[in-house]
């Protein structure tokens, strides 16, 4: 077992990802929660003030600020992860696009389970700005456009984390990952970064080992 204590600094702005739709939230979020009790931990992190913008993303948050959850940073590694698979990264060694999930949801842990976002060392709290933009997609009917709304927080928002991870000693075994690997991934986020629309270059940050760890 081996840990990567890490410290991020966000160079772009972060959109909110947790629908503020507290029953659209439940049905498919909050779902993939291990057991009920952190289901509905997560529905009660939801800012009552903004549930009823049904369309609306947002940041969950409870009396100490603002924070994401700790899947929100393991469906990272694995989205990077897969790319490393996807372009023939060697790092990825025996990884394939067939395997590298199921190796990103058994061997890779993140704590604390609520990352709490800060800046200038202090705990980010009260209420982000918003960003509205058009999304575009195709149907049998045609070409529609629809408007999406989410908070936002600026960039230089820092989050901290660690990052567990099993290492097999197995020599033949297929699910595998490395220390590298997990240091390309974190890497990987100056380009694809964390939250919503990060394919339009929301969320992207820097890392760097915390330190203090």
């Amino acid at each position: 077992m081996q840990t990567l204590k890490v410290y991020i600094t966000t160079i772009e702005p972060m959109l909110g990802s947790s629908s503020a739709n507290p029953d659209l939230h439940k049905e498919f979020i909050a779902a993939k929660a291990p057991d009920a009790d952190k289901a509905e931990e997560e529905l009660r992190a939801l800012p009552v003030e903004l549930q009823l913008e049904k369309a609306m993303t947002v940041f969950p948050r409870d009396d100490r600020g603002l924070f994401l959850w700790d899947y929100q940073v393991k469906g990272f590694l694995k989205e990077a992860i897969g790319i490393a698979c996807e372009t023939g990264n060697s790092l990825a060694g025996p990884l394939t696009k067939w395997t590298y999930k199921r190796a990103v949801d058994s061997l890779i842990f993140i704590e604390p389970r609520r990352i709490y976002m800060t800046q200038n060392g202090a705990p980010l709290t009260g209420h982000p700005d918003k960003l509205t933009r058009p999304l575009r997609c195709d149907t049998m009917q045609g070409s529609r456009v629809a408007l999406a709304t989410s908070e936002q927080v600026p960039a230089g928002v820092n989050l901290e984390f660690t990052i567990t991870w099993l290492e097999s000693e197995n020599a033949k075994s297929k699910l595998k990952i490395t220390e590298d690997l997990l240091r390309w991934s974190l890497s990987y986020g100056k380009l694809k970064g964390l939250g919503q629309w990060r394919s339009g270059g929301f969320g992207r940050f820097e890392w760097e080992e915390d330190a203090a760890a």
